[in-house]
C-alpha cells in the first residue's frame, strides 16, 4: 500500500474547512465585523488639524485614540501647554468611549449634571469628536489649547474629516423643563415681573393700569396674549424722541403715525423686532402675557 504525505499548511486549511461546516447556521451572528483605525489614519488626522492650527496662527494638542479610547498619537504644537496633551487624550477617550462629540457633556454638566464629573477618565470639555466611518466609531480625536473651546472642536472636526469622518450632528442637551405655579404666576402679574428669561426667549407676566412710553426693541420680537382688561396699542409710525435706555432698546413720549387696534381679553397680537409700539390708552387695568424671542 502507498501513502501520499498531505503538506501541513494542507491538513490545517482541511482541518479549518471542516470546522466551519460544523458550525451552526447562525453562527456568523455571533462575530462582529468592524472597521480598525491604523497608525497612518490616525497620523493622518493629526496632520490635518496641525496644518488648519498653523494656517490659524493658533496652539494645539492634537490626540487620537482607538474606538476603545487607547491612545494611538499626540502632537502638541510649539508653544502650546503642556497639560494640554492630558486634557486633549481625556477629550479623545471621552468621545470615543461615548460615541458623542464632548461639547454635547459640557452642556449638560452646565445645565446641572454636574455628578457626571465624577466619572474615572471622563473630560466633559468641547474639542473631542468621535471618527465615524461607515456608521462605525472607529476612534475619536481631542484637541486642546487652541485660541478658544469653539475652535479646539472645529481643529478636531478636520481631523475627523481628514479621514473620511462626516461631521457628526451638533447635539445639544435637552433643556430643563422650567414650571411656574399658580401663586407665583398670579403675584408677578399683580405687580408685572419677569417669570422666565433666557438666552433666546423671555417670558413676562405684565400688568398696566394707564397708558406707557413708546418702546422699540432692536432685537426681540413681542408676543403679547390678553389675560384681561382692554387697551389701545399703536404699532408703527415715528418715535421723534426715541432715545436708548438699554442695549438693543428705545423708548419715547409717544408714537406719530402708526395703526391703533383695541385689545381686550384672549386677543393676540405679534410686534417684530424694530416695529415702534405703544399702549396709548388702558381704560380696564390690563393683564397680559408678553414672550419676548430673539
Amino acid at each position: 500500500m502507498r501513502y501520499h504525505r498531505i503538506p501541513l499548511l494542507l491538513v490545517g486549511h482541511l482541518v479549518l474547512a471542516l470546522g466551519l461546516l460544523s458550525l451552526p447556521a447562525h453562527a456568523d451572528s455571533a462575530v462582529l465585523h468592524k472597521r480598525s483605525l491604523g497608525i497612518e489614519g490616525a497620523r493622518r488626522a493629526i496632520a490635518a488639524a496641525a496644518a488648519e492650527a498653523h494656517a490659524r496662527k493658533a496652539g494645539a494638542v492634537i490626540a487620537v485614540v482607538d474606538d476603545g479610547g487607547n491612545l494611538m498619537a499626540l502632537e502638541r504644537l510649539d508653544d502650546t501647554f503642556p497639560a494640554g496633551a492630558l486634557i486633549s487624550y481625556g477629550k479623545a477617550r471621552t468621545a470615543a468611549l461615548f460615541k458623542k462629540p464632548t461639547r454635547f457633556f459640557e452642556e449638560l454638566v452646565n445645565k446641572g449634571r454636574t455628578a457626571m464629573v465624577a466619572l474615572d477618565g471622563f473630560t466633559p470639555l468641547q474639542g473631542g469628536v468621535p471618527i465615524v466611518i461607515d456608521g462605525q466609531v472607529v476612534g475619536a480625536v481631542g484637541v486642546s489649547g487652541a485660541s478658544s473651546a469653539a475652535q479646539d472642536e472645529e481643529f478636531a472636526l478636520v481631523a475627523a474629516a481628514a479621514l473620511g469622518s462626516a461631521p457628526p450632528p451638533a447635539p445639544h442637551a435637552a433643556a430643563p423643563i422650567n414650571f411656574i405655579p399658580g401663586d407665583k404666576v398670579a403675584s408677578a402679574f399683580a405687580k408685572g415681573a419677569p417669570l422666565l428669561e433666557v438666552d433666546n426667549y423671555k417670558v413676562h407676566a405684565s400688568h398696566r393700569d394707564g397708558a406707557g412710553q413708546a418702546e422699540v426693541h432692536a432685537a426681540d420680537t413681542d408676543i403679547i396674549y390678553v389675560v384681561d382688561g382692554s387697551a389701545t396699542l399703536v404699532t408703527g409710525g415715528a418715535v421723534p424722541d426715541a432715545h436708548a435706555v438699554a442695549p438693543e432698546e428705545q423708548r419715547g413720549a409717544s408714537i406719530v403715525g402708526g395703526d391703533r387696534r383695541h385689545l381686550g381679553k384672549g386677543d393676540v397680537v405679534v410686534i417684530p423686532k424694530g416695529v415702534p409700539h405703544q399702549f396709548s390708552e388702558v381704560p380696564v387695568a390690563l393683564s397680559y402675557y408678553v414672550v419676548k424671542v430673539r
